[in-house]
């Protein structure tokens, strides 16, 4: 088919072969060479389509994106010029990364401006919700490993992306990799004082976001890098819950959004994501390193409960980094603690993000106890750690934990441990010890390995589909036939572990680590085909 751009024309759709357009007679070849298929997208600056460029072999699919200025005054044709030049200039520096589409070509036709991109074949990532439902805990955190990767190499260019929400990300067909596409929003890095200080310009005043996605200082267009990293909170918790931040409810007297309730994750990971959410701008986080940071903490750490309850005789702040990252920062996300700059009045955002989280704990019918406090240097209590203060369990105990609704085995010492055949779906096994463990023929699924000890274990034909191994020791591990699609190994010790016959579809794994293990012809690798084929 061939689909007429004008906007004006009644009937769009023509056969696939014709020249103009049978309703209003424009022309459907663009430039000579783009033929347009369908629409994909309006907006209140123009339109995309999906197209394909007929001087090259075979016909290649392609994105256009046209913008047409809504008014035809010199002065409003140069701030769309001056906006249209802008986003080639950025699509053409940060398109070398292997996830954000190229710039093909770029031009202007009749004061109408044209971007030429790759044409990304999948679902976005709200797509993939709607068919498929909310995902885990442990897919949000796969998600989070690979997005904020290619979030960190934006910003490494000087640019803020200004849109990032579900619909705005596309899981390849390819290779299963995430593609974070529309830089229509995007925003050259700029002083803060400069833009304080000055009028806004037409380029700022063009795009501001997607409400609900976008934080207040962006919406005040006063973007900041860490106006993303509030961007992608709210996508996080769309990925949980399902719903869209029109349909959850806000602070009115902050203005926060109230999605806690929304969700079940653990309280770990509840405070990293507030940190993401916070609407004050230096209370957030600035950099994704820091997100990163607190996310490799894991365990979902029974001990913050103990030290909410017991804040410093003074009030003051609490002891560890000051840079927004490791345990002090995530402590202090729940606490208030001020070496965040947050105040612990009982009114702040991460106090009520505290409170909410004792009540959730105080609700819940687990059975666990955290960890018992002993005197530090300073004299303050101090959790011990639940590796050096709990038992080692046996397989028995996991089992009967796990059938009583336990999914916290984190920072745990195990021996030996045979769960072969075992339903463990979602289990939390994160920085746990677990050499020589056997998980032959069970339910892995969604399980969190983050950083534990897997040196020699067999996970011979294991369900692992959207298994977390991040730096997990994997070392002579045995993978035989195990399904490991769309799990993240992503920095996992590979060396002499066996993935002959493993399923790896979509996988995070890199070439480096594929090198150092075992494979055979009938892995399946990343992109979906057999090894060797």
């Amino acid at each position: 088919m061939s689909y007429c751009i004008n906007p004006d024309c009644s009937k769009p759709k023509n056969a696939p072969t014709v020249t103009h357009c049978q309703c209003c007679g424009a022309e459907l070849l663009l430039r000579g060479r783009y033929r347009m298929i369908r629409a994909l997208g309006r907006g209140g600056f123009g339109a995309t389509f999906l197209a394909r460029d007929e001087q090259l072999p075979g016909k290649p699919p392609c994105v256009i994106k046209q913008l047409r200025p809504s008014a035809e005054a010199p002065h409003i044709l140069d701030m769309a010029r001056d906006l249209f030049k802008r986003e080639a200039k950025i699509l053409g520096m940060i398109g070398n990364h292997p996830q954000l589409p190229r710039l093909l070509d770029y031009f202007e036709s009749e004061h109408e401006f044209y971007l030429v991109q790759e044409y990304i074949n999948g679902l976005t990532l709200q797509q993939e919700v709607k068919r498929g439902g909310p995902f885990t805990e442990a897919g949000v955190k796969q998600f989070l490993c690979e997005i904020l990767s290619m979030v960190q190499y934006v910003h490494n260019n000087q640019v803020i992306h200004r849109d990032i929400k579900p619909a705005n990300i596309i899981r390849r067909d390819q290779d299963k990799k995430l593609v974070l596409i529309d830089f229509g929003a995007v925003k050259d890095k700029v002083n803060p004082l400069q833009a304080a200080n000055s009028d806004q310009t037409a380029l700022t005043a063009y795009a501001i976001g997607t409400p609900g996605y976008a934080p207040p200082e962006q919406m005040a267009m006063r973007p900041v890098y860490a106006s993303d990293i509030y961007a992608l909170g709210v996508t996080c918790v769309y990925l949980l819950s399902g719903k869209a931040p029109k349909d959850l409810s806000y602070d009115p007297n902050t203005g926060e959004l109230l999605w806690l309730e929304a969700v079940h994750i653990s309280d770990h990971f509840a405070g990293v994501l507030q940190k993401m959410l916070e609407i004050s701008v230096k209370h957030r986080y600035q950099t994704v390193e820091a997100i990163h940071r607190d996310l490799d903490l894991e365990p979902y750490m029974d001990s913050l409960a103990q030290n909410m309850a017991y804040p410093t005789a003074a009030g003051g702040s609490t002891s560890g980094n000051t840079n927004g990252s490791g345990p002090a920062s995530v402590a202090g996300a729940y606490a208030g603690s001020s070496q965040a700059g947050i105040s612990h009045s009982g009114g702040s955002p991460s106090s009520r993000m505290a409170a909410a989280i004792r009540a959730r704990r105080e609700r819940s019918n687990s059975g666990g106890k955290a960890a018992p406090l002993v005197p530090s240097h300073s004299g303050s209590p101090k959790p011990l750690s639940r590796a050096t203060s709990a038992k080692a369990l046996s397989a028995d105990d996991v089992k009967q934990k796990y059938t009583k609704g336990r999914r916290d085995f984190s920072l745990q010492g195990f021996k030996e441990l045979d769960l072969q055949r075992t339903m463990l779906a979602e289990i939390n096994f994160n920085q746990s010890q677990l050499p020589s463990a056997n998980f032959q023929g069970s339910d892995l699924s969604n399980a969190n390995f983050g950083r534990a000890n897997l040196s020699h274990a067999s996970l011979r034909n294991a369900n692992l589909v959207k298994a977390y191994f991040h730096y997990a020791n994997l070392e002579g591990a045995d993978l035989r036939g195990a399904n490991l699609a769309r799990a993240s190994l992503s920095n996992a010790n590979l060396r002499g572990a066996n993935l002959c016959g493993a399923d790896l579809t979509g996988a995070l794994i890199s070439s480096d680590q594929l090198a150092v293990a075992r494979t055979n012809w009938s892995t399946v690798m990343p992109n979906g085909r057999r090894n060797g084929l």
